[in-house]
């Protein structure tokens, strides 16, 4: 059961083993993009390369779809960057159902632990693998993988690397399960932290933060879905930035560094936040020299 890009490998990985994939359960199809033409999930798309049996439930708790999991017996449900199943569901499989999650539980749990892990300055994340139980991610761990988060590192680059690392860690997490060598480990709850989904809202840059957590939140949130900001009238994505020395001004004021070349703003600490990358409104992602060459708004 997977839905996003980030259940890809692993899907493949599973395919590349001994052990049989009996059905790939993702979300419906949805109209994407500007055009809203109606698209395939990153899941369905690898599962149809693959021939393997596919439903798309709009309801989980539908009798049909209940059904037909019942009727295939699986020993074992793969849930990966899916949705949250109801008991109806986890408790179908033989074995139980096992989910793979892009952080070390108890650790960052929720619908976006790369990107809060990041922005929180995080050095440190992983995969963590383990049973499902009816509350979010607080099931008896199986396996953790750790990883060091690079000091440039953005959320996509991030994502890239556990979505490789969970794919082989999924594929350890069955190795252990068939031979029944599974030792669990218990949850900490008082480790937990959570990492909760992420609105347009939430992207929003506040540059009364030092520069520092402004950094680790323009990385947190690139490429997807973007950190922004105001600029008169008008929204800026902002995807990669560097902290400078100290200056004099008001929080939140645009500085030209370098004339037609380098562009900045004043974080609440007075270090300077220089743009390196950013995406005016209706254009395309571009270095801060190119956007200076073609706009001109007043700023000092």
């Amino acid at each position: 059961m997977g839905t996003a890009g980030f259940a890809v490998p692993t899907l493949d990985a599973i395919s590349m083993t001994t052990h049989e994939i009996l059905l790939v359960v993702t979300r419906p199809d949805r109209p994407r993009g500007r055009g809203q033409n109606v698209s395939f999930t990153p899941v369905k798309q690898h599962a149809v390369l693959k021939n393997y049996p596919i439903l798309q439930p709009e309801d989980l708790k539908d009798e049909n779809f209940l059904q037909r999991l019942i009727a295939i017996k699986p020993d074992l449900c793969v849930v990966v960057a899916y949705r949250i199943l109801p008991p109806e569901i986890f408790g179908i499989p033989k074995l139980g159902s096992v989910n793979l999650h892009a952080s070390l539980l108890p650790k960052y749990r929720g619908a976006a632990p790369i990107n809060w892990a990041i922005i929180r300055g995080e050095k440190e994340t992983g995969v963590t693998t383990f049973f499902i139980q009816e509350k979010v991610d607080t099931g008896n761990v199986i396996l953790q993988k750790q990883t060091a988060i690079g000091e440039d590192e953005n959320a996509g680059e991030v994502h890239d690397r556990l979505a490789a690392m969970g794919a082989a860690a999924m594929v350890e997490t069955l190795t252990v399960i068939s031979e029944n060598r599974v030792v669990l480990l218990r949850q900490d709850e008082a480790l937990s932290t959570t990492a909760p989904k992420i609105f347009k809202a939430t992207c929003k840059i506040n540059w009364n933060q030092t520069a520092e957590e402004i950094r680790n939140f323009v990385r947190g949130l690139s490429p997807q879905p973007g950190a922004w900001c105001e600029l008169g009238e008008e929204v800026y994505k902002i995807y990669r930035v560097q902290v400078l020395s100290v200056t004099n001004g008001e929080p939140g004021s645009f500085v030209e560094i370098e004339k037609g070349k380098r562009l900045g703003v004043i974080a609440g600490d007075r270090k300077i936040i220089e743009i390196l990358e950013l995406q005016p409104p209706s254009k395309r992602r571009m270095t801060a020299s190119e956007f200076l060459r073609g706009y001109k708004f007043g700023i000092k």
